[in-house]
């Protein structure tokens, strides 16, 4: 089945690339065409790039990307703006693509007349992690995803903004500003953000960053802080966004991000240089959010002394809750982590994937929480892992420590009690370690066990070291200051991990020092001196001069060949996609639709409604609530549907099946989830599909959505 929504509204939003591709490595591959040579080309998570020599006698570039199985015929274009040029070279990257194996082909427009193409060789594709507490069913959303799907690809209806450092300040979007429906044209970054925090909007948003990106390139569009906001109506608002980087050298360069009240955001594959205090901070009423695969570097120096490299590199508080931080890496790092403010009640985050890279502290330093770290690579950490208060529980299990002098800490007892004085003067927590590899510590007390550094102590120890991920800590064991005892949470609650996600000890530092970070590992290189690095946590000056002076090697954005704007990009994948469409620019669509919206003929035995040709009226079912035709056009297995029946409080629709069946409701852009017979099923890609048992049945809110079709067969 085939279903393209079109959003009908006047923007100079960029549109979706609504692909389906993943890649699992980057690799290289040398491919000659008459006058064209691709030089490089591979597959990361959920992206894909190609590069080329450029041509002399070109124009302009063009570059589409396939299924390997699919006919030539299938190839589509991508996005103007996904195409840059380089001093030597040329680059495209594919985005919002699912697992599988394709090819890209890049064709020269040459200024003669004609072209001159080249294709790579198959690339295959991996998906991110989605684990962690931003996808327990548990958290509101469910997801962290942002304006993706959970399978890779862009979410119905998504509309896509490309940032540069050319149009920061000047890149409009329509954003709809009250319940009436009233659209407003957001100017710059920051204006487009602000009018999408009256929480009227929550249509999915990805803003994806090309290049290094000033503070200077967002005059205006920050806060008096520095910060880029992206904030909800008020806490755990749905926002549906996500903030991305493009290919390998996509930068957030002395500017830093403010989360707060967002609900479902992602922030993705970002290098981020001197922000300011913190780089990304999760401040307040934040709810499914998705911190992954970034390169974290220094922040500008702050005016107290542990503020050399900035304050916190990635940090949560005050009531943001179901948060999964993956997969980035911390370069030196002086405080990478703090999770947890003057929260009263447990909140939940996951760590896994980190590569802490000779960071100094928090990684994280917890607060009240409950807090799952798994498969990180504590890489020469100069004061310590993580660490707990105000009776946090955190479950450890399955990292590497290497050389980090105190992997594990509790306030005020164990290690922190020792002559050297403490990490904090709070009271303390628990944390239950599990099958972690840990070298070179310093100092480690367990409760329970003598394989630390010093004999078990049940009174004032570390970590509780369980002999099984399932175990239950005891009750008895407590921390010395606070008298509060383990919260067994990771036995208790859905974390969003399930068991096949942990990977084994043996190769977590492996795969984190081979995925943390941006694609490709970014195109900024570093590598320290374990030597001195490990046990200093002093600035390292000569990484802080190398970022000071980084510049871009990116030329132009564009490939020239595409003057009038980015071109149609329908899936390459058999899942419901949505397009939005200015008016001013039709975009066509792979199957052309009827002019009309003719009634719908399901097959023998079922019974089909289409609410633009029969509105409320049904000899079948019997339809209770408000029809609309402003909510835009949506094209499905050949109609042309362009009325819905808004699902409100008081939506009914009602039926009985004499059999067993297969309930399909197909939608617009809005909505998550719909109610049938009292039970929440998702909506995916725009389409709920239901097995229903025989009998009685009735249709009803759950979140508001626009439904233009329904069958039962």
């Amino acid at each position: 089945m085939k279903r393209i929504v079109a959003k009908v509204t006047s923007m100079t939003l960029l549109f979706t690339l609504t692909l389906t591709l993943l890649f699992s490595g980057w690799g290289t591959a040398v491919v000659h065409a008459a006058g064209l040579t691709v030089t490089g080309s591979g597959g990361g998570n959920e992206a894909a790039y190609v590069e080329w020599s450029p041509v002399s006698n070109a124009s302009g570039y063009k570059v589409f990307i396939k299924a390997a199985s699919a006919a030539d015929s299938q190839y589509q274009q991508l996005h103007n703006e996904l195409i840059r040029k380089y001093a030597s070279y040329w680059r495209a990257d594919a985005v919002g693509l699912a697992a599988g194996s394709y090819v890209m082909k890049v064709e020269a427009v040459l200024s003669g007349g004609g072209t001159a193409s080249a294709v790579t060789g198959t690339l295959a594709a991996a998906p991110y992690d989605r684990s962690g507490f931003a996808f327990s069913t548990a958290s509101p959303y469910g997801t962290g995803s942002g304006a993706y799907a959970d399978n890779g690809t862009l979410k119905s209806g998504a509309q896509v903004l490309y940032i540069t450092s050319q149009n920061a300040q000047t890149v409009t979007l329509p954003v709809v500003v009250s319940s009436s429906g009233t659209v407003q044209t957001g100017v710059g970054l920051g204006g487009i953000l602000t009018l999408r925090q009256k929480g009227y909007d929550t249509t999915p948003l990805a803003i994806r960053l090309i290049g290094k990106v000033t503070a200077a390139d967002l005059s205006g569009q920050l806060n008096s802080s520095g910060y880029l906001e992206v904030k909800g109506k008020s806490n755990y608002t749905q926002m549906n966004l996500t903030i991305e980087g493009i290919g390998n050298d996509a930068y957030a360069y002395g500017w830093g991000l403010l989360l707060r009240y967002a609900g479902n955001a992602e922030v993705r594959n970002l290098g981020l240089m001197l922000f300011p205090d913190d780089g990304i901070s999760m401040d307040t009423g934040n709810a499914n959010v998705w911190v992954h695969n970034n390169d974290i570097f220094y922040g500008s120096a702050g005016s107290d002394a542990d503020q050399a490299k900035g304050d916190g590199s990635t940090d949560l508080k005050k009531g943001s809750t179901y948060i999964t931080i993956s997969y980035n890496h911390y370069f030196d790092s002086g405080k990478a982590a703090l999770v947890g403010l003057s929260e009263s009640a447990e909140f939940f985050v996951t760590f896994h994937h980190n590569w802490f890279d000779h960071s100094d502290s928090r990684h994280p330093r917890i607060r009240v929480a409950s807090v799952h770290v798994y498969n990180n690579f504590y890489d020469g950490v100069s004061k310590y892992g993580v660490g707990v208060t105000t009776g946090a529980s955190a479950f450890v299990e399955g990292n590497v420590f290497r050389n980090t002098k105190n992997p594990m800490l509790s306030s005020l007892q164990g290690t922190d009690a020792l002559g050297e004085g403490t990490f904090s003067g709070e009271n303390g927590g628990m944390i239950k370690a599990y099958n972690n590899s840990i070298t070179g510590a310093s100092s480690l007390i367990y409760a329970n066990s003598n394989s630390g550094t010093a004999p078990a102590n049940a009174a004032s120890h570390d970590a509780y070291l369980a002999s099984s991920r399932s175990e239950a800590v005891p009750g008895s064991y407590k921390a010395l200051v606070g008298g509060t005892a383990y919260n067994n949470f990771d036995t208790l609650v859905d974390t969003g991990v399930s068991v096949v996600a942990v990977d084994n000890v043996s190769a977590v530092q492996q795969k984190v020092t081979a995925g943390a970070g941006r694609q490709g590992g970014g195109d900024f290189n570093w590598t320290f001196n374990n030597a001195v690095d490990d046990a200093s946590y002093a600035l390292n000056v000569p990484l802080m001069s190398a970022i000071r002076s980084y510049t871009s090697g990116l030329v132009s954005v564009g490939g020239n060949a595409n003057p009038g704007g980015p071109s149609p990009t329908p899936s390459v994948t058999p899942v419901p996609t949505v397009t939005p469409m200015p008016t001013a620019t039709p975009v066509p669509t792979t199957t052309p639709a009827p002019t009309a919206a003719p009634t719908s003929t399901p097959a023998p035995g079922a019974a089909a409604h289409n609410f633009t040709a029969s509105g409320t009226s049904s000899s079948f079912f019997t339809i209770q609530g408000n029809l609309s035709t402003s909510k835009g056009t949506v094209l499905y297995s050949g109609l042309t549907l362009t009325q819905c029946l808004k699902i409100e409080s008081a939506t009914r629709i009602q039926f009985t099946t004499a059999k067993a069946s297969t309930l399909t409701l197909v939608f617009g852009s809005e909505g998550t989830k719909i109610k049938v017979d009292g039970t929440s099923y998702p909506i995916t890609n725009g389409v709920a599909t239901i097995s229903l048992a025989a009998g009685a049945h009735t249709i009803s809110k759950d979140t508001t959505a626009n439904l233009y079709y329904l069958m039962v067969e």
